[in-house]
């Protein structure tokens, strides 16, 4: 098994890149969608979340309301560092459930946007990082998104710089240009990734 560590900053396209490894083969351990589901209604996580914020970060369904929740926490270090207690360990423990359902030869690529505030890079065989210019991840953010530009801002600010993430780069994805541009990099990327497991 050759386990992969795959970040990005927001906006910089790793959902893409995530996506076309799956369609190669890859077995994709997605974060982002984990914490999603430990924090469902009637889950621990869920309980823990609204004894930490309160129930006014919840919707009138029960669920999670994740924009009251990030306005929050983005704004204060402090308040995401306490929403990361909870719900990180909760994430940790789910993925390396859904790891050791892979098969032995597997390439399983963990998609992770904190991989590098959380300095998790230690925890995979290589790191990949898909990489694009602040301008661009901007840019994506407001017009592919719909966000404020101040919000954007914002969720950009509490990630870890573009210099610290290209740091702990193995390999590197160039999405700073148009869709079809990245494509034949992610299949390169997987080419390498499957002869490391050969």
């Amino acid at each position: 098994m050759l386990k992969v560590g795959l970040t990005g900053g927001i906006g910089a396209g790793k959902s893409e890149v995530s996506r076309l490894l799956a369609s190669y083969g890859a077995v994709i351990v997605d974060a982002d969608k984990i914490a999603r589901e430990v924090v469902e209604p009637g889950t621990p996580g869920l309980a823990a979340v609204t004894a930490e914020f309160g129930t006014d970060v919840l919707s009138a369904d029960g669920t999670l309301n994740r924009p009251r929740l990030g306005e929050i926490v983005f704004s204060d270090p402090e308040r995401l560092q306490a929403l990361n207690a909870i719900v990180h360990p909760l994430v940790g423990a789910r993925s390396a459930e859904l790891e050791a359902a892979a098969g032995p030869d597997a390439v399983v690529v963990h998609d992770v946007p904190l991989l590098t505030e959380n300095g998790l890079a230690p925890l995979y065989d290589l790191v990949v990082v898909v990489d694009a210019t602040p301008h661009t991840q901007l840019d994506r953010l407001v017009r592919l998104r719909g966000m404020a530009e101040s919000e954007a801002k914002a969720r950009m600010e509490a990630q870890a710089t573009r210099e610290s993430r290209l740091a702990i780069a193995d390999l590197v994805i160039d999405n700073d240009g148009p869709l079809d541009a990245l494509e034949p990099q992610v299949r390169k990327v997987w080419q390498h990734l499957c002869e490391r497991t050969s």
